[in-house]
């Protein structure tokens, strides 16, 4: 399989194993025969298998340049993503009811961590990755992978939040110090961080985005650097 044939089978499989599980009868059932830390470590696996797989595929199809890339480009993507990993690190593990899958019990209202900085982090950094990268790869493959991952990040953000405001029968209450848009709670004042950050999960986010930044060339094939 070669060329937009295997781009397109890789589109397809990833975005099947995206949409599957929000299935509430079909994610009861996979959760119930593996278990929750059992579903989320095999989603988590084959979501970054499906991603790398459609990344290469991408880099194989037929080059068509749409726009031309630019240094400044490349910037943006590099200053772009210390906030995606840090969202992503600081969001795995906290309490958020509104998430996909969220629950209210153990979440303090009061103190809501990174969810006072928005209540969607994780799709959030997705759209930031996803909306960056298409800056800065103009090609039609590229454009055609990035494009709809960063419409499927945002879609996610307000499904999600529709979601919750179903769900959730206190939702005013414990969205009272977060907000839908990354920091404007922060601006508008509605949430203060009470403490600094865990200084173990910035140490994690640094490594991972000094990880990323030297495996880049080897993994994908391509220097992030300017």
């Amino acid at each position: 399989m070669s060329g937009w044939a295997e781009f397109i089978a890789a589109f397809i499989a990833f975005l099947a194993a995206h949409i599957i599980p929000m299935h509430p009868k079909l994610k009861a059932a996979i959760t119930s025969a593996l278990g929750r830390r059992g579903y989320i470590v095999l989603f988590s696996l084959l979501s970054l298998g499906l991603l790398y797989w459609l990344l290469m595929a991408a880099g194989r199809a037929p080059y068509v340049e749409i726009w031309p890339q630019a240094v400044w480009q490349r910037w943006l993507v590099n200053i772009a993503m210390p906030v995606a990993i840090l969202l992503t690190v600081f969001a795995v593990g906290a309490k958020n009811p509104f998430a996909f899958g969220g629950h209210a019990e153990g979440f303090d209202p009061e103190r809501p961590g990174i969810v006072g900085l928005t209540r969607h982090p994780l799709m959030w950094a997705f759209a930031i990755w996803a909306g960056a990268h298409l800056l800065a790869n103009g090609d039609l493959a590229h454009v055609l992978l990035f494009g709809p991952l960063l419409a499927f990040a945002l879609s996610g953000v307000f499904a999600a939040e529709r979601r919750a405001r179903r769900a959730l029968p206190d939702f005013d209450r414990l969205a009272a110090h977060s907000s839908l848009w990354p920091g404007a709670a922060l601006l508008s004042g509605h949430w203060r961080p009470r403490r600094w950050p865990s200084l173990i999960r910035l140490l994690i986010a640094a490594v991972i985005w000094a990880a990323l930044l030297h495996l880049h060339p080897a993994v994908i094939g391509v220097s992030p650097l300017p």
